[in-house]
This record gives structure tokens, sequence and C-alpha cells, in this order.
């Protein structure tokens, strides 16, 4: 059996880490490169760097900051927000990311996925899924069905798309990994959406990695057993001080789950 995996996430904008609740009302919450030290040095198992704004505001991506990092961690390094092209991935890649999380080009342009596995191999193809639950007296929620729709650009724009079929459609692409964003619980620290985290793990044969709402070990605890994921990403627990990654990694080892120590 692999190893669950712990990641934090760098939500960045402007070249600081910041982080909200629901993705809005973001506070200040350090320096990116850092932060990359700090946690490269608890034991993370892998980093997350997501330009935030990239997109919505139609600029370039971080390489700097990429660079900067790559420098000086030595964990794997993901990095999305504002990815477009096959050329913005290779230049990411040898800004020295392991990886790359595609969200908003990808539903514009869903053929990025197959020729980004194809061009760079499916295990440094991550999609990103940002999803929020459909309410059900709605008029889109009575139509549709209980579920969860797709947004992009940081979370401002409804596709359409329904979560479950949106992953198994990027998996088939040649995702290699899908990163799961409840929005509704995101920032919250209640929890994650163990319903849409587990809905998504079961019908992939990809990794998930659980994203939004942990609180508590207990939370990490869930999502790796109750919601399937093989990884789960961490931010304002971990920004603020609340837990620590060798907090979080002891108590999973306790309730006999593998982790890389």
């Amino acid at each position: 059996m692999l190893a669950k995996r712990i990641l934090p996430c760098l939500d960045v904008k402007a070249g600081r880490v910041v982080k909200g609740v629901n993705f809005v009302d973001l506070k200040d919450a350090g320096d990116p490169v850092e932060l990359a030290k700090i946690y490269n040095e608890a034991g993370a198992d892998e980093l997350v760097f997501l330009d935030i704004t990239a997109t919505h505001e139609d600029r370039d991506v971080i390489y700097d900051v990429v660079y900067q990092t790559a420098e000086q961690v030595f964990i794997p390094l993901a990095v999305g927000g504002g990815i477009s092209s096959t050329d913005t991935i290779k230049r990411l890649l040898r800004a020295g990311a392991d990886k790359v999380s595609i969200n908003s080009a990808a539903v514009r342009n869903p053929d990025l996925i197959n020729s980004a596995s194809d061009r760079f191999g499916n295990q440094c193809i991550v999609v990103a899924i940002d999803a929020r639950r459909r309410a059900p007296n709605s008029d889109e929620g009575r139509e549709r069905g209980p579920g969860w729709d797709v947004f992009v650009r940081g979370g401002r724009e409804n596709t359409g798309l329904d979560a479950v079929t949106w992953a198994r459609d990027v998996v088939k692409r040649g995702a290699g990994e899908l990163l799961i964003t409840s929005m509704d619980a995101d920032g919250t620290q209640a929890g994650y959406d163990l319903t849409l985290t587990e809905a998504i793990a079961s019908r992939v044969d990809v990794p998930v990695i659980a994203s939004g709402g942990a609180g508590t070990c207990e939370h990490i605890y869930e999502a790796l057993t109750q919601g399937k994921a093989e990884a789960a990403l961490l931010a304002s627990l971990l920004h603020y001080g609340q837990l620590s990654v060798a907090e979080i990694k002891t108590y999973l080892a306790q309730q006999d789950i593998i982790v890389r120590r």
C-alpha cells in the first residue's frame, strides 16, 4: 500500500501567500519561498503552489517564485494557476516544478490535457476541480438533481459541468492525479466534503487529493479513509500554526495509516 501524503498548499496572490474562506476574504499568510522552506524541513511530502488570480487577471505564471522555491526545497513541487498551453507547462517544469495543476484551461480546452499528458507524461499532469454543491431547492438543483458543479476562474464562474462526470473525463484524457477542492468547505475548518471526495475517488483509477475544510487531524484521517483520498491538501491549518506536519503524521500513524516519516 502506498503511503498517504500530506501536502501544504500555498495560495499565492501578488507574490504573497494568502488564505480565505469559501474563496473570499483573503488574508496574508507569509512569503511563499520562506513557507516552502519551512514545510520542506517539517516533513511535508509535496508542496502545491496555486497562483489564485493568474487566470482571473489574465497574466503570466509566477515563474520566478517557482524557480526560487525549487532551489530551496527538495520535495516535489506542483504549480497551478494561469496555465493555458504546453509551452507554459514546459517553462514551469524547466523552472523546477515537478507537476502542473490545470483547472480553467482544462475546461476551456480539454485537449490540452491529452497533449500535455502525451508530451510530458501523465505523472506530472494534475487536473484541479473546484466544486460547489448544487442547492437542492434551486432551479438547477431541481432540474439536475443532487451533485456538484465545476467552477473556474478562481471560483468565479460556474461551468455547469458535473464534477464527477468531469473527473472521469479528464482521467480518460490523461490526467495522472486529481485535486478536488470543495468550495463549500474551503477555509471553514469544519471538515472535508467526504461525499464529494469519495464520489470521485471511487470512480477514477488515479490518486485523488482532498482539499478544502481541514480543521483537525480527525478530518484528515476521514478524508484518507472515508473519502478514499490518497493525499490531503492543507493550508490555513498549517499556515497559522494550529497543527504541524509532524503532529498530523503522528496521529495518522497511530490510526494505522501508512505515512512517510
